[in-house]
């Protein structure tokens, strides 16, 4: 995919994925791996990611738009405080920043961290949830 081509919600995705991984100031080798992965699975190459991550755009004026696409990007947020198998206060504390950022209602915020936490614990993928949450 050329760089070009990468949409500038996506380039934001990809920096709050690495900041979720750098919260816990325990950046473990899991979740780099997670964090490439992730870039390959949506046609990023490891170049095109290492460029995003080194030429940083504003995130607070790109907030996914969709349902689908708040869930997506949330999901693998979660993917990634869960890499190393451990969240820390921090990283569940940004979970509840971005799940407000992302226009979800307060009072529901702990419980949409604690549902999507779960979640990926026992193995559920980004369609099971969507499923879930629609029906």
């Amino acid at each position: 995919m050329e760089n070009n081509q990468i949409t500038e919600n996506l380039k934001a995705h990809f920096l709050r994925l690495y900041q979720m991984a750098i919260c816990d100031d325990d950046f473990s080798a899991l979740e780099l791996k997670m964090l490439y992965k992730s870039a390959e699975e949506r046609g990023i190459s490891s170049k095109n990611l290492d460029e995003i991550l080194l030429n940083p755009i504003n995130l607070k004026s790109l907030i996914p738009k969709t349902i689908e696409e708040k869930v997506d990007y949330l999901y693998d947020l979660t993917v990634m405080i869960w890499a190393d198998g451990i969240v820390s206060p921090n990283e569940y504390s940004a979970m509840e920043k971005y799940v407000l950022m992302f226009g979800f209602l307060e009072e529901n915020v702990t419980a949409i961290v604690d549902y999507l936490i779960e979640a990926v614990k026992i193995g559920k993928n980004k369609n099971e949830i969507l499923y879930e949450l629609k029906n």
